[in-house]
């Protein structure tokens, strides 16, 4: 055995227990993340039952016109694109809020309680969303119908009312996302030199000052971390979120529908395996355009912020 592979083998063997200890994370991406991967032929494939991914007949880019053509295109990929920009920009800003709202607070115990309040959310499955948010807007028996009723107002169908389930979306979103995000910032915040502080409160600067001119600068490596991780999901919506809330409620589907909703619905109604895939295969590949570019720009102007 030549020297490299000596060597080779002599550094599993030095390092067995951390190798060890990485292999269920290895074999968790394998199995989940790149054996899946096999399903893109899929996309250029005419799929059925009998004769699976492989046997099935070769039809080339077929699926991809049958997508682009459907009309839905343009739809879908918008929507998915400006309600992922809408999060990004409001959690954030909330998150950065809460974190310096969490970390002026002086007392400890409420600074604790209120940290584990708007964290909750977060553990709270989207399924028991969709129900909360169904007795809410209910036409016939929903809360906010039954307070109108009880002021003397018209109660509200919000269900055939597409525009107001951007806002929903929106609002039941920053919900439940704020809390874990604020954590991140929360860190940033607590890794501050607190002399800072003390030289800035010394030197006469109020509590906003010393937010604006230590507080928001410290945040930035961390916030432009965040949004270049967010943005590689970009054209990847939130599945769980906008199929339990919106529910099949064909009536909001032109201000609702994403990528993924689109897949889903298409794999349930119609069948088309080849569409679904080609859809899918257009979602990775434009995530994987988005990252690429985003990160050159961010590299040209700050480099020490590049993912790589």
């Amino acid at each position: 055995m030549n020297s490299v592979g000596k060597g080779f083998l002599w550094e599993m063997k030095k390092h067995k227990v951390k190798l060890l200890m990485i292999l269920p994370a290895v074999l968790y991406f394998l199995v989940f993340a790149y054996f899946p991967m096999v399903g893109v032929l899929i996309a250029f494939k005419k799929y059925n039952y009998i004769d699976g991914i492989f046997g099935s007949p070769w039809v080339g880019f077929e699926n991809f016109r049958y997508f682009f053509e459907s009309g839905q295109l343009l739809r879908v990929t918008k929507n998915t694109v400006l309600y992922n920009l809408v999060f990004l920009i409001v959690n954030n800003i909330l998150e950065i809020t809460m974190a310096i709202l969490l970390a002026e607070i002086a007392g400890k115990r409420i600074r604790k309680f209120m940290q584990s309040a708007i964290f909750l959310p977060y553990f709270i499955s989207w399924v028991v969303v969709a129900a909360f948010v169904y007795n809410v807007f209910n036409y016939e028996f929903g809360s906010l119908n039954t307070l109108l009723e009880s002021f003397g107002m018209s109660p509200v169908d919000v269900y055939s009312k597409p525009i107001a389930w951007v806002f929903i979306l929106i609002f039941f979103s920053a919900w439940k996302s704020v809390g874990y995000g604020t954590v991140f910032y929360l860190a940033a915040i607590t890794n501050i030199d607190s002399e800072t502080y003390e030289a800035a409160e010394m030197d006469g600067a109020n509590v906003f000052q010393r937010i604006r001119y230590i507080t928001l600068p410290a945040l930035i490596p961390t916030a432009v971390v965040l949004l270049m991780l967010s943005i590689g999901g970009i054209v990847r919506g939130d599945f769980q979120m906008f199929y339990q809330i919106v529910g099949d409620n064909g009536l909001v589907y032109d201000t609702t529908d994403v990528i993924d909703t689109f897949v889903v619905r298409s794999l349930l109604n119609i069948q088309e395996f080849g569409m679904s895939s080609a859809a899918g295969l257009y979602q990775s590949v434009l995530s994987f355009v988005i990252i690429i570019t985003v990160n050159y720009i961010v590299r040209k102007t700050q480099k020490d912020y590049a993912l790589f």
